[in-house]
């Protein structure tokens, strides 16, 4: 699954990479992340709020594609439409579905397999150094994002299981 974040940046984050997202209304940086069927981060990207989302995801889903050589499918919202659809399919062999809301359906709806990303997005807010952008530089950034992969596969290690009669 490939999604992305909105989160607004520290003082400390130069104008040559922050920027203003004006569907969420957040001057910060944007957080691109892959991720797998169980929830853990294959590729992160972080950008300036203005970069869009299938421009981005350019750049990481090849990223993903040479990391990982299994990968077919990719699911994805509605903000990643139009060519880069094509782009997935001739350049990267990647197969992109999108995952759209029905229309007819109102509020708040949680799409099939797109849940996995958004609860990722929300264990990446529980580590505290990651609910805003402190880092001057966008690969610390992108590191502190990794770093918070150990905590989430400790815990689902550590859950305890019911035990087999």
């Amino acid at each position: 699954m490939i999604d992305s974040q909105s989160v607004k940046a520290d003082a400390v984050v130069g104008s040559d990479s922050r920027g203003f997202d004006g569907g969420k209304l957040i001057n910060g940086r944007k957080r691109q992340v892959v991720v797998d069927a169980l929830g853990l981060l294959l590729a992160v990207t972080v950008t300036a709020t203005d970069i869009g989302d299938r421009t981005a995801a350019r750049g990481l889903l090849a990223q993903v594609a040479d990391a990982h050589h299994l990968l077919e499918l990719v699911w994805a919202d509605g903000g990643y439409t139009g060519g880069l659809i094509e782009h997935c399919l001739t350049a990267l062999t990647l197969v992109l579905l999108i995952v759209k809301r029905s229309d007819d359906r109102k509020g708040f709806v949680v799409l099939p397999k797109r849940w996995i990303v958004e609860r990722f997005f929300a264990h990446l807010m529980r580590t505290r150094r990651l609910v805003r952008d402190f880092e001057r530089r966008t690969s610390s950034a992108e590191t502190m994002v990794y770093w918070s992969m150990p905590l989430l596969m400790t815990r689902r290690l550590a859950r305890s299981r019911p035990s087999r009669a």
